[in-house]
Protein backbone atom coordinates (compact mmCIF):
# COMPACT_ATOMS: atom_id res chain seq x y z
CA UNK A 1 0.00 0.00 0.00
CA UNK A 2 1.40 3.25 -0.83
CA UNK A 3 2.50 5.86 2.10
CA UNK A 4 3.67 9.55 2.41
CA UNK A 5 7.06 9.96 1.67
CA UNK A 6 8.95 9.94 5.12
CA UNK A 7 9.61 12.89 7.29
CA UNK A 8 13.06 14.93 6.56
CA UNK A 9 14.29 17.98 8.04
CA UNK A 10 15.60 19.32 5.13
CA UNK A 11 13.38 18.15 1.92
CA UNK A 12 10.33 20.77 2.42
CA UNK A 13 13.19 23.74 2.46
CA UNK A 14 14.85 22.54 -0.33
CA UNK A 15 11.96 21.70 -1.92
CA UNK A 16 10.79 25.46 -1.27
CA UNK A 17 14.35 26.73 -2.89
CA UNK A 18 14.22 24.50 -5.74
CA UNK A 19 10.93 26.45 -6.64
CA UNK A 20 12.04 30.30 -6.15
CA UNK A 21 15.17 29.54 -8.03
CA UNK A 22 13.19 28.65 -10.46
CA UNK A 23 10.62 31.03 -10.70
CA UNK A 24 13.01 33.96 -10.29
CA UNK A 25 14.87 32.25 -13.48
CA UNK A 26 11.78 33.08 -15.57
CA UNK A 27 11.64 36.21 -14.13
CA UNK A 28 14.80 37.11 -15.47
CA UNK A 29 15.10 34.99 -18.65
CA UNK A 30 13.42 37.65 -20.76
CA UNK A 31 16.89 39.51 -21.05
CA UNK A 32 19.62 38.57 -23.18
CA UNK A 33 23.00 39.29 -21.58
CA UNK A 34 26.30 39.94 -23.36
CA UNK A 35 28.88 37.42 -21.94
CA UNK A 36 32.40 37.60 -23.40
CA UNK A 37 31.52 36.05 -27.33
CA UNK A 38 27.95 34.75 -26.11
CA UNK A 39 24.09 36.00 -25.89
CA UNK A 40 22.68 34.42 -23.34
CA UNK A 41 19.27 34.63 -20.88
CA UNK A 42 19.55 36.02 -17.68
CA UNK A 43 18.09 32.71 -16.82
CA UNK A 44 21.46 30.87 -17.46
CA UNK A 45 22.58 32.38 -13.85
CA UNK A 46 20.20 30.39 -11.65
CA UNK A 47 18.10 27.76 -13.77
CA UNK A 48 21.23 24.96 -14.37
CA UNK A 49 21.07 24.85 -10.23
CA UNK A 50 17.47 23.47 -10.26
CA UNK A 51 19.47 21.07 -12.40
CA UNK A 52 21.69 20.28 -9.63
CA UNK A 53 18.98 20.30 -7.10
CA UNK A 54 17.26 17.46 -8.86
CA UNK A 55 20.28 15.76 -8.73
CA UNK A 56 20.54 16.30 -4.97
CA UNK A 57 17.04 15.22 -4.56
CA UNK A 58 17.03 11.89 -6.57
CA UNK A 59 20.52 10.68 -4.70
CA UNK A 60 19.10 11.51 -1.45
CA UNK A 61 15.92 11.40 -1.21
CA UNK A 62 14.72 9.38 -4.26
CA UNK A 63 13.29 10.15 -7.44
CA UNK A 64 9.73 10.39 -5.83
CA UNK A 65 11.10 13.49 -3.78
CA UNK A 66 12.65 15.07 -7.39
CA UNK A 67 9.49 14.17 -9.22
CA UNK A 68 6.86 16.45 -6.43
CA UNK A 69 9.59 19.36 -6.69
CA UNK A 70 9.24 18.90 -10.24
CA UNK A 71 5.33 18.97 -10.53
CA UNK A 72 5.45 21.88 -7.50
CA UNK A 73 7.71 23.69 -9.80
CA UNK A 74 5.79 23.05 -12.79
CA UNK A 75 2.48 24.37 -11.29
CA UNK A 76 4.46 27.29 -9.30
CA UNK A 77 5.61 28.50 -12.72
CA UNK A 78 1.63 28.19 -14.38
CA UNK A 79 0.76 30.19 -11.61
CA UNK A 80 3.39 33.04 -12.09
CA UNK A 81 2.40 33.41 -15.46
CA UNK A 82 -1.00 33.41 -14.97
CA UNK A 83 -1.34 35.61 -12.21
CA UNK A 84 0.81 37.43 -14.00
CA UNK A 85 -1.26 37.63 -17.16
CA UNK A 86 -4.47 38.58 -15.14
CA UNK A 87 -2.68 41.16 -13.51
CA UNK A 88 -1.54 42.82 -16.66
CA UNK A 89 -5.00 42.71 -18.26
CA UNK A 90 -6.74 44.86 -15.67
CA UNK A 91 -6.84 48.45 -16.15
CA UNK A 92 -4.03 50.53 -15.01
CA UNK A 93 -4.43 53.12 -12.08
CA UNK A 94 -4.48 56.68 -14.04
CA UNK A 95 -1.78 57.71 -11.71
CA UNK A 96 0.38 54.61 -11.87
CA UNK A 97 2.69 55.21 -15.18
CA UNK A 98 4.57 51.72 -15.54
CA UNK A 99 1.73 49.42 -17.08
CA UNK A 100 3.83 48.96 -19.68
CA UNK A 101 7.33 48.53 -18.05
CA UNK A 102 5.23 46.22 -16.06
CA UNK A 103 4.04 44.12 -19.18
CA UNK A 104 7.12 44.17 -20.13
CA UNK A 105 8.80 42.26 -17.34
CA UNK A 106 5.60 39.85 -16.22
CA UNK A 107 4.28 39.14 -19.61
CA UNK A 108 4.68 36.29 -21.54
CA UNK A 109 3.92 35.15 -25.07
CA UNK A 110 1.53 31.89 -24.64
CA UNK A 111 4.44 30.32 -27.27
CA UNK A 112 7.32 30.51 -24.88
CA UNK A 113 5.08 29.79 -21.95
CA UNK A 114 3.96 26.62 -23.04
CA UNK A 115 7.78 25.76 -24.58
CA UNK A 116 9.16 26.63 -21.30
CA UNK A 117 6.72 24.33 -19.01
CA UNK A 118 6.95 21.53 -21.32
CA UNK A 119 10.98 21.62 -21.86
CA UNK A 120 11.26 22.39 -17.70
CA UNK A 121 8.95 19.38 -17.31
CA UNK A 122 10.92 16.92 -19.87
CA UNK A 123 14.27 17.51 -18.93
CA UNK A 124 13.63 17.49 -15.28
CA UNK A 125 12.31 14.36 -15.40
CA UNK A 126 14.76 12.76 -18.13
CA UNK A 127 17.58 14.61 -15.12
CA UNK A 128 15.83 12.50 -12.25
CA UNK A 129 15.49 9.44 -14.21
CA UNK A 130 18.89 8.69 -15.54
CA UNK A 131 20.30 10.20 -11.94
CA UNK A 132 17.82 6.87 -10.41
CA UNK A 133 18.93 4.57 -12.77
CA UNK A 134 23.08 5.27 -13.39
CA UNK A 135 22.62 5.29 -8.97
CA UNK A 136 21.48 1.42 -9.17
CA UNK A 137 24.09 0.35 -12.51
CA UNK A 138 27.10 1.91 -10.62
CA UNK A 139 25.62 0.59 -7.04
CA UNK A 140 26.41 3.86 -5.72
CA UNK A 141 29.75 4.68 -6.21
CA UNK A 142 31.56 7.18 -8.26
CA UNK A 143 28.81 10.10 -7.60
CA UNK A 144 30.62 12.13 -10.50
CA UNK A 145 29.17 9.73 -13.43
CA UNK A 146 25.26 10.28 -12.59
CA UNK A 147 25.56 14.11 -11.53
CA UNK A 148 27.30 15.23 -14.86
CA UNK A 149 25.44 12.09 -16.47
CA UNK A 150 22.40 12.93 -15.32
CA UNK A 151 22.63 16.64 -16.76
CA UNK A 152 24.13 15.67 -20.36
CA UNK A 153 20.49 13.95 -20.96
CA UNK A 154 18.41 16.21 -18.78
CA UNK A 155 19.72 19.33 -20.67
CA UNK A 156 20.13 17.97 -23.67
CA UNK A 157 15.81 17.59 -23.53
CA UNK A 158 15.66 20.89 -21.80
CA UNK A 159 17.63 22.73 -24.27
CA UNK A 160 16.55 21.19 -27.43
CA UNK A 161 12.85 21.11 -26.92
CA UNK A 162 12.57 24.97 -25.39
CA UNK A 163 14.67 26.05 -28.37
CA UNK A 164 12.81 24.40 -31.36
CA UNK A 165 9.29 25.07 -29.39
CA UNK A 166 10.05 28.78 -29.17
CA UNK A 167 11.61 29.66 -32.25
CA UNK A 168 10.93 27.09 -34.70
CA UNK A 169 9.42 28.84 -38.06
CA UNK A 170 11.30 31.74 -36.79
CA UNK A 171 15.17 31.21 -37.16
CA UNK A 172 16.58 28.67 -39.97
CA UNK A 173 17.79 25.23 -38.90
CA UNK A 174 21.44 26.19 -38.65
CA UNK A 175 20.71 28.77 -36.82
CA UNK A 176 18.45 26.84 -34.11
CA UNK A 177 21.28 24.03 -33.97
CA UNK A 178 23.86 27.06 -32.95
CA UNK A 179 21.59 28.15 -30.20
CA UNK A 180 21.08 24.84 -29.12
CA UNK A 181 24.49 23.52 -28.98
CA UNK A 182 25.91 26.94 -27.50
CA UNK A 183 23.29 26.50 -24.97
CA UNK A 184 23.56 23.38 -24.07
CA UNK A 185 27.51 23.52 -23.48
CA UNK A 186 27.06 26.35 -21.02
CA UNK A 187 24.87 24.63 -19.24
CA UNK A 188 26.42 20.87 -18.98
CA UNK A 189 29.54 23.29 -18.22
CA UNK A 190 27.88 24.60 -15.30
CA UNK A 191 27.14 21.25 -13.67
CA UNK A 192 30.74 20.17 -14.29
CA UNK A 193 32.33 22.98 -12.97
CA UNK A 194 29.90 23.32 -9.93
CA UNK A 195 30.36 19.26 -9.36
CA UNK A 196 32.54 19.54 -6.25
CA UNK A 197 29.68 22.10 -4.26
CA UNK A 198 27.40 19.28 -5.26
CA UNK A 199 29.28 16.58 -3.97
CA UNK A 200 29.71 18.59 -0.13
CA UNK A 201 26.24 19.31 -0.43
CA UNK A 202 24.75 15.54 -0.94
CA UNK A 203 26.96 14.38 1.48
CA UNK A 204 26.21 16.58 4.11
CA UNK A 205 22.34 15.90 3.42
CA UNK A 206 23.46 11.81 3.58
CA UNK A 207 24.69 12.38 7.46
CA UNK A 208 22.12 15.09 8.17
CA UNK A 209 19.14 12.95 7.25
CA UNK A 210 20.43 9.59 7.43
CA UNK A 211 19.00 8.70 3.90
CA UNK A 212 20.86 7.53 1.19
CA UNK A 213 17.89 6.32 -1.56
CA UNK A 214 18.16 3.50 -4.06
CA UNK A 215 15.26 3.39 -6.34
CA UNK A 216 15.13 -0.41 -6.60
CA UNK A 217 12.18 -1.60 -7.89
CA UNK A 218 10.40 1.45 -7.57
CA UNK A 219 7.78 3.20 -10.09
CA UNK A 220 8.66 6.41 -11.87
CA UNK A 221 5.86 7.26 -13.50
CA UNK A 222 5.99 10.82 -13.59
CA UNK A 223 2.33 11.35 -13.25
CA UNK A 224 2.17 9.85 -9.72
CA UNK A 225 2.56 13.27 -7.08
CA UNK A 226 2.09 12.87 -3.56
CA UNK A 227 2.64 9.49 -2.63
CA UNK A 228 5.01 6.62 -2.81
CA UNK A 229 6.04 3.33 -1.26
CA UNK A 230 8.81 4.28 0.93
CA UNK A 231 12.03 3.82 -0.85
CA UNK A 232 14.58 1.71 0.35
CA UNK A 233 18.22 3.11 1.71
Amino acid sequence: MATSLRSYKYLDALTTAFVVILLVSNLVAQKVCVVGPFDISGAIILFPITYIFGDVFTEVYGFAASRRAIWLGFFGTALLYGVASIVIALPAAPEWPNQKAFATVFGIIPRILVASLISFWAGEFANSYTMARLKLLTNGRKLWTRTIGSTVVGQAVDTTLVIILTFAGTYSIPTLIKIIYTGYLLKVAYEVIATPVTYLVINWLKRAEGADVFDRDKDFNPFRFATTETPSS
